[in-house]
């Protein structure tokens, strides 16, 4: 095994010579630099398992503000890199603000030797140790991405006379919302949308567990009352206290012409209507998690020839611009009517769009959207 490579960083040849002997006998790698830039660009050059640092670098200068802004500099470059930081005029202040900024340790100069090598061999040992548990979970991480999305539907049913697409995007890799398409028959089709409280790991396993409930109960004969329901008795029996998913389940019939839906505390569904109206699903009973005996009911909205289908979450809606405006579903509303008809994947990227300029930044929330569009009525069917 190669030995730990140290940067030592301090304005004073001595010094610098006095660190590499010792820390050399120590076991220790040692690169020496003697000003702030020639730091940054060993950090571009090298990996390295500590900084250890002095906090003034200009002949005479004691304040410390040089130390201060390059350990910024250092923890925006690498945050895992642990620092300690040596100052020579027993400023414990100085000390104090430089830990604020992300050090690990600091050392006062002069120095005791085996203190010295004590605290460079604790904070190397601890660096790796975390730098090799941030492996592990990116790995994690990455395998449970992977999963989530494999869970979700990648291709959407194809039913005579009806087009559905869908966009889902998480803030962070993973994330608590959830959606599916089911076929349910030659002309009727099942979505189902959810938002789980939360983010990251947490939110993603309880949305696995509610999506394979979803598939076990929706069956071709359960009202979407019954799926809400049972879903909602088993998620009680299973979730942590505190928390909660909102969800919503609708059935299009193609046939009857007819949405039948049950919404458990969802962001209310649209229907854009073929002339531009729209109409809303309402909630029909509580989110669940809450409360197992909670009865739910089943709603109905007429889906006729050229009428479009809305299912979102509060990621698209909630999203805030600069000024701490958010996005709004009369601004969704809105656009959707403007977007025309015939291609419910345009419709999925014009909206999708408008929220990302909105927020002209990183998405700040998960974020899903499903669109389910019939035939006009002039489209061959």
């Amino acid at each position: 095994m190669s030995a730990s490579r140290i940067l030592v960083a301090d304005d004073q040849l001595d010094i610098l010579q006095a660190l590499r002997l010792l820390l050399v006998d120590a076991g220790y790698e040692t690169d020496l630099v003697s000003s702030v830039g020639d730091v940054i660009k060993r950090m571009d050059e090298h990996a390295y398992d500590l900084l250890l640092m002095d906090l003034n670098y200009t002949r005479d200068t004691t304040s410390g503000r040089e130390g201060l802004e390059l350990l910024e500099r250092v923890r925006s470059k690498d945050a895992g890199l642990p620092v300690v930081v040596m100052t020579g005029w027993g400023s414990i202040e100085t000390a104090v603000e430089a830990m604020r900024r992300g050090a690990r340790s600091f050392v006062q100069k002069p120095w005791d030797d085996s203190t010295l090598v004590e605290v460079v061999e604790r904070e190397v040992a601890e660096g790796q140790a975390a730098r090799r548990r941030d492996a592990r979970f990116s790995r994690d991480y990455e395998e449970a991405r992977q999963i989530q999305r494999a869970l979700l539907p990648g291709v959407m049913p194809v039913l005579e006379g009806c087009q559905i697409a869908a966009r889902w995007t998480p803030a962070a890799g993973i994330g608590g919302d959830c959606f599916d398409a089911l076929r349910i028959s030659d002309t009727r089709v099942a979505i189902s949308i959810a938002d789980v409280v939360g983010k990251g790991l947490p939110a993603a396993l309880l949305m696995s567990n509610l999506q394979a409930a979803v598939r076990a109960f929706a069956t071709p004969e359960a009202e979407p009352h019954d799926v809400c329901s049972s879903v909602n008795r088993l998620l009680c029996r299973n979730i942590a206290s505190g928390k909660f998913v909102t969800f919503c389940y609708t059935v299009v019939d193609l046939d009857k012409g007819l949405v039948s839906y049950a919404n458990a505390g969802h962001n209310p569904p649209m229907i854009v209507r073929a002339d531009g109206q729209i109409d809303y699903l309402a909630t029909t009973g509580l989110v669940l998690g809450v409360s197992s005996d909670w009865t739910y009911a089943t709603g109905t909205a007429a889906f006729g020839p050229g009428d479009r289908l809305i299912c979102f979450t509060d990621g698209m809606t909630e999203a805030r611009s600069p000024a701490d405006e958010e996005y709004g579903e009369d601004r969704l509303a809105q656009l959707a009517a403007r977007i025309p008809g015939g291609c419910p994947e345009r419709l999925v990227e014009a909206l999708s769009a408008a929220v990302i300029a909105w927020t002209n930044g990183p998405a700040q929330d998960d974020a899903t959207l499903i669109v389910v569009e019939r035939a006009g009525s002039a489209d061959s069917v």
